[in-house]
């Protein structure tokens, strides 16, 4: 890690932390607080991913919609209209809405063949945004004076990386560049998150695998225009929390864990110094 203590980490010029976990346990929460202090620079994982990776993959499918009615046709042929997606921190719908659901067209669903290969773009998306986080550290100080900065990860990011393997070359450079810091839900936490989903389903980002054996499992053999997206999804996301859930814990095993009871308590920038601070002597008693 690349603070030893919570005396190192609090006297530090340059604070660098990144935060992972699931979506909905307080990454952005707590990194839009640090941004409103003053003097953090707060780098999107999913921005960044929907607007340098895949921003023209979101523009063309808008445009690919746009092209059915006559009158847009008309004028995206003659250029007199633009089109593209207003994808920001707070607001990452064009890119869940580009990543889609699987399933019957007519209720939103996209065929299983083009939701794999929007999958396979959201994977190469990531792993390069994650790989630009040293460039951006350097970025916000040099351009901006920023020298703390926080990393708000996607939620996905355990899928995307072999926290098992030392070698890992996403998993040595973020280590390397920033301390990485586990916001860990209880059970009580996930199923909150479950009744949260199950309101509103929401696409995620599934490794191959998993979502290949969750397909064949789901759709029993039956055609992809007869499955319900929705309920896709929603029988999908408790396994996708149970699948996640050892990948996080192996990932902390690069830095530390924080409860997200830990995290509500969190209330401005000095909480949060505190908060990695403790995590950092609790994790190094004898350097405590």
């Amino acid at each position: 890690m690349i603070y030893t203590s919570g005396a190192e980490f609090l006297a530090a010029k340059r604070k660098r932390v990144l935060l992972f976990g699931m979506s909905g346990l307080g990454k952005t929460h707590l990194s839009n607080l640090l941004r409103d202090a003053g003097n953090w620079f707060h780098y999107s994982i999913d921005y960044r991913i929907g607007t340098r990776y895949m921003g023209e993959f979101i523009a063309d499918n808008f445009k690919r919609e746009a092209m059915k009615v006559p009158l847009l046709r008309e004028l995206l042929m003659t250029d007199s209209v633009y089109i593209a997606s207003n994808i920001t921190f707070d607001n990452l719908a064009p890119l869940s809405t580009y990543l889609g659901k699987p399933g019957d067209p007519s209720r939103g669903g996209v065929p299983f063949a083009e939701y794999c290969k929007r999958q396979d773009q959201h994977r190469e998306a990531e792993v390069s945004a994650l790989l630009d986080t040293p460039r951006f550290i350097d970025r916000a100080s040099d351009i901006y004076g920023y020298d703390n900065f926080v990393c708000d990860s996607g939620g996905s990011i355990c899928e995307v990386v072999d926290a098992a393997n030392p070698a890992d070359p996403v998993m040595k450079t973020l280590s390397e560049n920033l301390l990485l810091v586990w916001i860990k839900g209880s059970e009580a936490h996930r199923e909150e998150l479950k009744r949260r989903f199950d309101r509103a389903p929401k696409p995620m980002y599934y490794q191959p695998g998993f979502l290949r054996d969750l397909w064949a499992e789901f759709s029993s053999g039956k055609p992809g225009s007869a499955i319900d997206p929705d309920a896709f999804l929603r029988f999908g996301y408790a396994r996708l929390l149970e699948h996640r859930q050892p990948r996080y814990a192996a990932m902390a095993n690069w830095g530390l864990t924080v409860t997200a009871e830990e995290v509500a308590t969190v209330k401005d920038a000095a909480g949060f110094h505190a908060l990695v601070a403790a995590a950092l002597d609790r994790a190094s008693p004898d350097r405590a």
